[in-house]
């Protein structure tokens, strides 16, 4: 996929011969006058269509401009290195396009070479990349590809640059600077203004992928769809046109899954009335590395905010109850107070009165209403007792409701003491 570029200084003539800083000023003087020129005599234009063509003429100005500083620094290098430096020849020099915000721009620098080996000096004193974009474009199109799809990356790029960089560029520029990432993060300074209260949330959820065979049968050409005479024999007349698939062993999934750990912190700092206010320079990490990782990198982020182990200060770390997670939070936040996300144990109180009610029935909704009450207020003990009156009512006919029914006490017992659970 090619890049798409309006607003670009690509000639011929820009191609076969180096331009001078005196051609490339020339020129932006004469592209200014005819700007003016323009402006004024556009009495007849609304405002919409005034700056709907201002728009690509102010961007081509902008890469006449940066055209104009690349040259200046290619005749600035030339001048100060009128002889190779030593043990290196020089070859050039030779022209490059440039991706940058206001477009693409042609330039030219020297190469030089010894031994098989070889770079640009002009490329490294400027910090140019190989690929071929600036630095700001980079930062611009992977902070919105954080956000959207590479497609609709390139698609609002084009939207307000009037260009963009190729979907694979776009997804190497992600790429590129997120091997960058961890040391960033390790660096980082601490934020200012932070509270007094430091909550820490960790949650794991699996993230769906595909193998590269899976893709394959994906990508590949689709096989013709027989019509059956009847409707009632199109489902038998799918499964011949499609492979058999082979059984699955023991432990395999129908769709492949990696697990992602995501920790969010932030803190709360105490109003004038005594409430907790917040939250405050709320941060977010997530990564693919095992459980402990995302929990280490909770503690050095505590740590370097004000919040090490031996400050004194409140933490608390809320999680959905991963035993795992658990573990963790004990070996690295050891006084911290360890909360249960209450919504996650509002969810198990649903699972579990579905085992007694029908589903949508007032009866299952006061039921849980009464246990929701009893959560909020810190009477785990109650809901622990209800369940195990219920788990003595139900009948051996309903064994599979009263294993999901212990399955839930279980949790809600376990996680009683010493955590708490928290909305």
């Amino acid at each position: 996929m090619e890049e798409k570029c309006s607003s670009s200084v690509l000639t011929e003539s820009d191609a076969a011969t180096p331009l001078t800083t005196a051609e490339v000023k020339a020129r932006i003087e004469q592209e200014v006058g005819e700007l003016v020129t323009w402006v004024l005599r556009g009495q007849a234009l609304t405002f919409f269509a005034f700056e709907t063509q201002l728009i690509p003429r102010v961007l081509a100005l902008g890469c006449l401009f940066v055209q104009l500083f690349l040259c200046m620094r290619h005749e600035r290098f030339q001048a100060a290195h009128t002889e190779a430096e030593a043990g290196y020849k020089q070859l050039g020099p030779h022209s490059r396009l440039l991706g940058t915000f206001f477009g693409k721009v042609r330039y030219w620098r020297t190469y030089l070479y010894s031994k098989g080996k070889g770079y640009y000096p002009l490329d490294v004193e400027l910090g140019l990349t190989d690929d071929g974009f600036s630095m700001v474009l980079r930062s611009y199109a992977a902070r919105l590809a954080t956000k959207v799809s590479y497609a609709q990356t390139a698609l609002l790029l084009s939207m307000f640059l009037h260009w963009s960089p190729a979907q694979e560029s776009i997804e190497g520029m992600v790429l590129g600077l997120g091997q960058h990432t961890g040391a960033w993060f390790e660096s980082a300074p601490a934020p200012e203004g932070d509270g007094e209260v430091l909550i820490v949330q960790i949650d794991s959820k699996a993230t769906p992928t595909a193998t590269e065979a899976e893709l394959a049968k994906r990508r590949g050409q689709r096989l013709a769809q027989p019509q059956p005479g009847s409707p009632r024999h199109r489902g038998r007349a799918a499964r011949q046109c499609r492979e058999a698939k082979p059984r699955r062993q023991k432990g395999d999934k129908a769709k492949n899954g990696k697990m992602a750990t995501i920790v969010t912190m932030y803190t709360l700092k105490q109003s004038a009335e005594g409430q907790l206010e917040g939250p405050i320079n709320k941060k977010v990490y997530a990564s693919y590395a095992p459980k402990r990782h995302a929990v280490a990198i909770a503690r050095r982020e505590a740590t370097k905010r004000g919040f090490g182990p031996e400050s004194h200060k409140l933490i608390q770390v809320v999680t959905d109850g991963d035993n795992d997670l658990e573990r963790y939070i004990a070996e690295y936040f050891p006084k911290a107070e360890h909360t249960i996300d209450v919504y996650h144990v509002t969810e198990y109180l649903w699972e579990a009165g579905e085992c007694l009610y029908r589903e949508g029935s007032p009866e299952l909704r006061q039921w849980v209403a009464a246990q929701k009450e009893a959560l909020y207020a810190g009477r785990v003990a109650e809901i622990v007792a209800e369940m195990d009156k219920r788990l003595a009512q139900l009948g051996p006919a309903k064994s599979g409701a009263r294993a999901r029914l212990e399955q839930v006490r279980n949790y809600i017992a376990k996680r009683s003491s010493p955590v708490s659970f928290q909305e």
